[in-house]
């Protein structure tokens, strides 16, 4: 039984015995009120369905854990999940859902947030399998140097380890052509030219 119910009980029980008075059932013939029941058509149904979205939980998950796993490595402080930037992320992955492209949502040097993408060839990568293609950009970093090996991407990695960012949002997509798109944003940016990531 609900804790919260039980406590509404026992608070009406003692104003009762308090305040002696007697509770009275209504026996007019007054009919009771008509409810209508609420009707709910397909369309109500998909958006309270999208809200309770398990697979959509399960894929923050995935792609919170594995961005921390990365991070604990370089005893960086995890990362919290952020629904406004899953939002942003959300929204760019909807524009290249037609075309599974691998394009930033922001032109070049002008980031307001940092950005990883990712395209898997087939419907069935998934969020960590995103997230390890990023990291894995770790063996081309030269942290004495701070360089990245001629030639190589450094940055998704250099991103996800950044000691400065806190918060991450990202998004899934399965395109028209049947690949897989997956953006991920992160707030504070990071990157910053000349500075080392940790």
């Amino acid at each position: 039984m609900n804790p919260s119910f039980i406590l509404l009980i026992i608070l009406c029980l003692s104003t009762h015995s308090s305040n002696n008075t007697v509770l009275s059932v209504n026996t007019s013939s007054t009919p009771p009120p008509k409810i209508t029941p609420l009707r709910s058509d397909n369309n109500t149904i998909y958006k309270i369905s999208q809200q309770l979205c398990w697979n959509c939980v399960a894929e923050q998950f995935q792609f919170l854990f594995a961005h921390n796993i990365v991070r604990a490595a370089k005893w960086e402080w995890p990362l919290t999940y952020d629904t406004q930037l899953e939002d942003y992320a959300k929204w760019w992955a909807g524009q290249r859902q037609a075309d599974c492209e691998l394009i930033h949502s922001f032109p070049e040097f002008e980031f307001k947030l940092g950005e990883n993408i990712f395209w898997g060839s087939g419907s069935d990568w998934k969020p960590t399998q995103a997230v390890q293609a990023w990291a894995e950009e770790e063996k081309y970093y030269n942290y004495a140097a701070n360089s990245c090996a001629e030639e190589q991407e450094c940055g998704h990695y250099t991103q996800i380890v950044w000691k400065t960012t806190r918060r991450v949002g990202c998004a899934r997509v399965v395109c028209e052509s049947g690949d897989v798109f997956m953006t991920c944003n992160y707030d504070p940016v990071g990157n910053y030219v000349g500075e080392r990531p940790y």
